[in-house]
């Protein structure tokens, strides 16, 4: 937070250089002179540039504009907070082509946060992104949109009662209240899902919204929706329902989710489907033993291209993970790699597995480095894939 006070100072001191030059008199410089990081909460930077008169309004943060409201002292309200994510990838994958392997690659990954509330218990998320991330570390799932700041996701959370939630958004999960029964959290985009591949609704650009009620004793239920934001609930558009209930305790937790998809594109082939998915997790007690995590998904879809329709379909993930291995912690995990589409076809019907095993260690309280391999099953006539990748993270 102090550091984003701080890319906002440079801004807002260029922005008004000149106008500092040609009224010195209304500049208080000893203000701003003794201005540092450990106290930029007790300074009134932004009023450091007017007059004492009450007629003159404050700056925002940039020089941007005025503001009528000197609550927040150019700055952002107490509410407010932003946070910075920062990954940087380095990785190779090899399909056990003998004529070329592929090169290292290098990626980068930034997401912003912004979060603020009004009454104390409600919540206004802002996701912006950016990335580079390509095919050699495309199973981190890093941001592919480019160098340019995107706005990836909003949504507005809020208590109904004193024992449920609503959310609206866009762009953003429709599983947002969800609470799937999984623990492992493996750093590839394949698993790290548990298994809870397409009962979860996931963000796809659409109008999002859902609620969820707590019954108290570990018992939660909820559901949600996405749909194409201009043509919610018709058959114009790509709608997706969800609802799901769970269970936790003090060392366990097991949730079952259903949910109807349009184009849930578990192939290329497929559209409409319902979707059933199992989650469980077991903590043990004893010290050294890993956490377990396990997931079931059935499926019954239909293929238009192949004349079909209630073809069932399954996946199925299991992972390992100790939260204390030497100065870090790791983890193990084996899942099919997609959907088993049991149709009497060898190009969609062949259980295609991946398999998995991370690392991960703080350097410090806000740098982490997450080493992973992996290989992927391809089908009969195609070479699997093997992948070596390391993630920096930074987080601030």
């Amino acid at each position: 937070m102090k550091l984003f006070k701080s890319l906002l100072v440079a801004p807002a001191t260029l922005g008004l250089f000149i106008p500092m030059a040609a009224n010195a008199a209304e500049v208080n410089l000893n203000e701003i002179a003794n201005y540092n990081h450990s106290d930029v909460e007790s300074i009134d930077f932004a009023n450091s540039f007017v007059s004492d008169d009450s007629d003159k309004e404050s700056l925002l943060a940039g020089g941007e504009g005025l503001v009528e409201d000197k609550s927040y002292d150019g700055v952002f309200s107490e509410t407010t907070t932003a946070s910075f994510d920062l990954d940087f990838y380095l990785g190779s994958t090899d399909d056990d082509d003998s004529t070329a392997d592929d090169a290292f690659t290098f990626g980068y990954s930034l997401g912003i946060g912004l979060n603020t509330s009004f009454t104390g218990e409600d919540s206004l998320d802002i996701t912006i992104d950016a990335g580079n991330v390509t095919e050699g570390v495309a199973e981190f799932d890093g941001n592919t949109g480019g160098d340019q700041l995107t706005v990836d996701g909003i949504s507005y959370t809020f208590p109904i009662g004193a024992k449920a939630t609503a959310f609206v958004g866009d762009n953003t999960d429709g599983s947002l209240l969800f609470d799937t029964a999984c623990v492992y959290e493996g750093p590839s985009n394949t698993l790290d899902d548990c298994g809870n591949n397409y009962s979860a609704i996931n963000a796809g650009g659409g109008a999002a919204f859902g609620a969820s009620y707590d019954f108290g004793n570990g018992v939660t239920t909820a559901f949600g929706y996405t749909g194409t934001p201009t043509s919610l609930m018709t058959e114009e558009g790509d709608d997706a329902i969800a609802a799901q209930v769970a269970i936790s305790g003090d060392n366990y937790g097991i949730s079952f989710t259903a949910a109807y998809k349009e184009n849930p594109t578990f192939t290329q082939v497929v559209t409409d489907g319902d979707v059933y998915g199992l989650n469980a997790y077991y903590l043990p007690s004893a010290e050294g033993l890993p956490s377990i995590s396990a997931g079931y998904e059935i499926a019954s879809v239909d293929i238009p291209a192949l004349s079909t329709s209630n073809i069932d379909t399954s996946a199925w993930f299991v992972g390992l993970s100790w939260d204390e291995v030497g100065p870090g912690s790791a983890g193990v995990a084996i899942g099919t790699k997609q959907h088993t589409i049991d149709f009497d076809s060898t190009s969609v019907d062949d259980e295609l597995l991946m398999y998995e095993a991370y690392y991960s260690y703080d350097i410090n309280d806000g740098m982490t480095i997450t080493p992973l391999i992996y290989t992927k099953e391809f089908p009969s006539g195609t070479d699997d894939e093997t992948g070596i990748m390391v993630k920096t993270s930074f987080s601030f």
